[in-house]
């Protein structure tokens, strides 16, 4: 008679649970989702979270100079930020990406009408948002998500866990709520700004015909 098949995490003690997820989340370095870490001690995902946030609690408690942050029932450990200017000053400073006003815009677009088209954000910008969508997916803060069921078949675009841990966002339910009228206030900006630049076009146009010489 076969014996059962034994969960791998039944041979560790509930003492070192802790120690396991810790081992884990280092060597992964990169987000692990919640069944992976029961997966490890061998646990439910209930436990595996009771677990990990002990760990994280556990870090706060004792001012350590990484933590474990949770992005959308997914777990990774990293550098506490506070300790960023500290951590460059023996390390070649990593290369951080600075965002103009029209990626931020753009960024916040996706962030509340995700998925979204290229030709949706450029909609409500006025504008081609071609060149801040393609940064954007450069820094990593956006990504596909997929096409959209219409002719040619648009890529859709989304936010990514970078974007999260760049905004310090555990998850995007977190966003701030932006009710109809902020809404509608954001898009008469916008209408307001392009008219103002078609204006101004249509300005250097008369001056520039009213210098021209009479034939």
């Amino acid at each position: 008679m076969e014996s059962p098949q034994q969960n791998p995490g039944e041979d560790y003690p509930e003492r070192d649970w802790e120690a396991i997820i810790e081992a884990v989340l280092f060597t992964m370095g990169n987000s692990v989702e919640l069944r992976q870490l029961a997966i490890a001690i061998g646990q439910s995902e209930s436990v595996a979270r009771q677990v990990t946030e002990g760990l994280q609690k556990r870090y706060e408690q004792e001012n350590r100079g990484i933590q474990v942050i949770e992005l959308e029932n997914t777990f990774q450990m990293c550098t506490r930020t506070r300790y960023y200017e500290n951590l460059i000053r023996v390390a070649a400073a990593p290369k951080k990406h600075m965002l103009t006003d029209v990626m931020l815009e753009t960024l916040s677009i996706i962030a509340y009408k995700q998925p979204v088209t290229k030709l949706e954000i450029s909609k409500i910008r006025g504008v081609s948002s071609d060149h801040a969508v393609n940064r954007l997916v450069e820094y990593g803060l956006v990504g596909e998500a997929g096409r959209l069921d219409a002719p040619g078949r648009p890529v859709l675009f989304a936010t990514t866990e970078e974007f999260l841990r760049r905004f310090g966002i555990g998850s995007m339910i977190d966003l701030p709520s932006m009710n109809p009228e902020q809404e509608e206030e954001i898009l008469h900006e916008v209408e307001e700004e392009l008219q103002m630049k078609l204006n101004g076009q249509g300005e250097i146009l008369e001056s520039s015909k009213e210098g021209e010489p009479e034939i």
